[in-house]
């Protein structure tokens, strides 16, 4: 008789943008659950370009490149390619907010040169720590809202930050009625993951936290989870390691003592 996997039976739906949440579903899959992909997000190009622009053209003037999250990277040499400033032109220090985003920068060839101990914004402040940033010239190409906590920081510090758009993140159009056809089934879901604070702010913008009851809710860190509860959201189980590997552990620790197997 095959050993019945771990999360065998579990619904668990999935709030990643569509092309970005595979291995998230994939390895919640291979651990029995039946996923359901709901994608709350949808990235988008930048709405100005511009800034972003003038930055490409003066890049051999930044001491510093801070990259946090994989889509600024996507974006930002998507970009550069389509400009006359070659990415040899490079001459800053890159610093990316954790491994996913680590591996974009060095799948183009680059060296990182700090990464935090965690993967938010308040350890990578941590990671600067040692680094004196009095004049630096610092880029920072990323989503057209984010948290100001990392520029503002190091303005403090006497960095001169350019805080640029790269791409925007947008609601998918029909999320409402596929939420409500998800939610309102005679077998409703038995857990929701969500992977950054835009998943949990898009999916109550068009279903409301009341939609949860009943529904186990996994974060991916503690900011996503501030949020949540910010909302409403009644967290049950938050990432130790703010990964999708480490997300993947914490929807097992609703269900299980088990841990899942490591990949090879």
């Amino acid at each position: 008789m095959s050993q019945r996997l771990p999360l065998s039976g579990k619904r668990i739906v999935v709030t990643r943008a569509r092309g970005q949440a595979g291995d998230l579903c994939a390895r919640l899959a291979a651990l029995g659950a039946a996923v359901i992909e709901l994608p709350t997000i949808e990235i988008r190009p930048a709405a100005y370009y511009a800034p972003l622009d003038r930055a490409i053209a003066n890049l051999p003037a930044y001491d510093w490149l801070i990259f946090t999250s994989a889509n600024g990277v996507r974006f930002f040499l998507e970009r550069l390619r389509g400009s006359a400033t070659d990415l040899g032109a490079l001459r800053a220090r890159i610093c990316a907010i954790g491994p996913a985003t680590r591996a974009a920068v060095e799948a183009l060839g680059l060296k990182v040169d700090l990464m935090g101990k965690e993967y938010v914004a308040e350890s990578l402040l941590e990671a600067f720590a040692p680094h004196s940033l009095e004049g630096k010239r610092v880029l920072l190409p990323r989503a057209a809202v984010g948290r100001d906590l990392v520029p503002a920081a190091l303005a403090r510090r006497g960095a001169e930050v350019d805080v640029v758009e790269a791409y925007r993140t947008t609601v998918p159009g029909g999320t409402a009625a596929r939420v409500r056809k998800i939610f309102g089934a005679a077998r409703r879901p038995d857990c929701i993951t969500f992977t950054s604070s835009s998943t949990v702010r898009n999916f109550v913008a068009a279903a409301g936290a009341e939609s949860l009851a009943g529904v186990q809710v996994a974060s991916i860190g503690p900011v996503t989870t501030r949020t949540a509860r910010g909302l409403g959201i009644e967290v049950a189980a938050e990432a130790r390691v703010f990964t999708t590997e480490g997300l993947v552990e914490a929807v097992l620790g609703l269900y299980t003592e088990m841990t899942p197997p490591t990949a090879e």
